[in-house]
């Protein structure tokens, strides 16, 4: 059993909040959807990432042990998310002049990089799908001697009028499924829903990455991927399967159909599924689709440290969609750095791993009730917007010793992963033109300006409370207002 308040869960496979039931006491298996290698990961690819390492957080720092696995699609995926076409990482290769070893092999080390500038902890494992691509193939092959599967000229599909509880996860009929409008029209498919398990070459085609098969040369299906690398690695049956939203409604239910297929036991091959929701860019999600999303190195560029934007993240629940804006980031990176200074005076920080070390080194009773309120909220469903209001306020505050107020601090980088214990205030320092803010904050200090010129100065005061809420500080200088981020 887990330390403290019991962990609590959203499923989505039931739509309700469920206890987390570990199947092995004490362990906890998770399962998390990876990067395809083809590009450079965009600020809202990073947030199923920094969800699910603070999923894990949380289960180690309640005591629990945690093998956490994270796929690399380097072969499989193709444009589009069809069942034809070709390979994302293919098609880089050609449009950039290199092998697709050297694109999967640079983009793998450019989303190792980003993780680990959000401090995102490094997964028990990272299985490449082109290593398991013989396990895939042999996996196919048992579906196909089971009846579950069928071929046509682009491959081996599945048979999804074979899987009666097709479509659960997504809450949708199999008829709905069956004529849903995203899914393609493939040439000799039973239904609409069916996909590829294997997709072998069409005639006159010679893939760059290919394997043979009984059903012809060609490639495994995306599904297929992560159904046998996590059951390789994981069981199996294993504990939560996480992801970004965009998979539940056709990925991870066809993990499911094929899965429960090759298992062939009447019970769920993974009995928790959670999902993050987008974050948004001007209303619309943060995709390589849309065109033009921003990467972590954006911020950086633009004076911001990675950690502020783990800290913009946590700011919501995590299946909540998340608007994202110049301001709410900077006014993330003032808060963190607030708490920065704050841990920088306290330092050493002590090193807490778990909710019982932490209890122990508090030594009041407001101490032992602020810990006893950080653990509460990370255990009901991860929230870690109410967790960072009462870390905040307790920070403000003067209730706690020295000694409890660094034990709190430690125990919430625990399971937060800000870097408070080695971060520097003075890497989140921050002074803004005003001709570079966003058009918001323009205008309301246009209407300070405004307030100021006709003498008006509780106008003029409550605008400023506005500004400041935002994370920033109006300094009035002989050249006219200049905005510093507030410490």
């Amino acid at each position: 059993m887990a330390d403290g308040a019991p962990i609590t869960l959203y499923n989505s496979l039931t739509r309700r909040a469920e206890p987390l039931r570990p199947l092995v006491p004490g362990e906890v298996g998770v399962y998390t959807c990876g990067p395809t290698v083809y590009s450079y990961a965009h600020l809202g690819n990073m947030r199923p990432y920094v969800f699910s390492d603070t999923l894990r957080r949380v289960l180690e720092w309640k005591g629990l042990r945690v093998r956490q696995v994270v796929n690399i699609t380097d072969v499989g995926h193709t444009v589009g998310e069809s069942d034809l076409g070709e390979d994302k990482v293919e098609a880089a290769a050609r449009r950039e002049l290199k092998s697709v070893r050297e694109v999967t092999g640079h983009y793998t080390e450019a989303y190792l990089r980003d993780i680990a500038r959000l401090n995102v902890r490094t997964p028990s494992d990272l299985p490449r799908a082109s290593d398991y691509v013989p396990q895939m193939r042999d996996f196919a092959r048992a579906l196909d001697e089971r009846g579950y599967t069928y071929r046509i000229d682009s491959g081996l599909y599945f048979d999804t009028a074979r899987s009666p509880g097709y479509g659960t996860l997504a809450q949708i009929s199999m008829e709905g499924q069956r004529e849903g409008a995203r899914l393609e029209t493939v040439p000799g498919k039973r239904n609409k829903a069916d996909f590829a398990v294997w997709r072998t070459e069409a005639p006159g085609q010679r893939r760059v990455m290919r394997w043979d098969s009984p059903w012809g040369p060609g490639v495994p299906g995306w599904h297929l991927e992560c159904s046998v690398m996590s059951i390789d690695l994981l069981g199996r049956h294993f504990d939560i399967h996480t992801g970004g939203v965009d998979h539940r409604e056709i990925h991870h239910v066809n993990e499911i159909a094929q899965s429960e297929a090759y298992l062939g036991e009447d019970r769920s091959w993974v009995p928790l599924w959670l999902h993050n929701e987008f974050v948004l860019l001007r209303n619309r999600k943060v995709a390589k689709s849309e065109g033009g999303a921003p990467l972590l190195q954006d911020l950086v560029d633009d004076g911001l440290h990675p950690l502020a934007y783990r800290y913009f993240l946590l700011t919501a629940t995590y299946r909540s969609q998340l608007e994202l804006t110049d301001a709410a980031v900077r006014a993330a990176s003032s808060t963190l750095r607030r708490l920065a200074g704050r841990a920088q005076a306290l330092r050493p920080l002590p090193q807490l791993p778990t909710l019982a070390a932490a209890r122990a080194a508090m030594t009041t009773d407001a101490g032992r009730a602020a810990l006893a309120r950080l653990d509460e909220a990370v255990s009901e469903d991860l929230n870690t917007p109410r967790a960072l209001a009462d870390l905040n306020t307790v920070v403000r505050g003067d209730d706690l010793p020295d000694t409890d107020l660094a034990a709190l601090l430690a125990a919430a980088d625990a399971v937060l992963g800000l870097s408070l214990g080695e971060l520097n205030p003075a890497d989140l320092d921050g002074r803004a033109d005003v001709s570079t803010v966003d058009d918001e904050l323009r205008a309301l200090l246009a209407r300070r300006e405004d307030a100021r010129q006709r003498r008006d100065w509780p106008e003029s005061d409550r605008i400023r409370g506005e500004i400041a809420d935002a994370g920033w500080r109006v300094v009035d200088t002989p050249e006219g207002p200049v905005l510093e981020q507030l410490r």
